[in-house]
């Protein structure tokens, strides 16, 4: 194998790592999506919903493909719920 065989095959290996690492980032992000999606706020500790803050700022920044992309790959979709219960 000469050395630029090599390294395409090189190349080939770390552009299918990165793109198994992405599908299990949005795995959990998609989760997380939909986990802060479905919470309760006035029935969450004070910490919890820091946290949960934090997250759902994080995944507000975004793009709307990814975040498609991110739902699909875990297999969630974000319900409209009635803002009073």
């Amino acid at each position: 194998m000469s050395c630029h065989e090599q390294e395409i095959a090189l190349l080939r290996r770390e552009v299918e790592m990165l793109m198994s690492e992405r599908q299990a980032l949005l795995r959990v992000v998609g989760a997380a999506t939909a986990l802060i999606a479905s919470l309760d706020s006035q029935r969450l500790p004070v910490g919890a919903v820091e946290a949960a803050d934090m997250v759902a700022t994080s995944i507000n920044r975004l793009g709307e493909e990814t975040l498609q992309d991110a739902l699909t790959a875990a297999h969630a979709e974000i319900e409209d719920s009635p803002a009073c219960a």
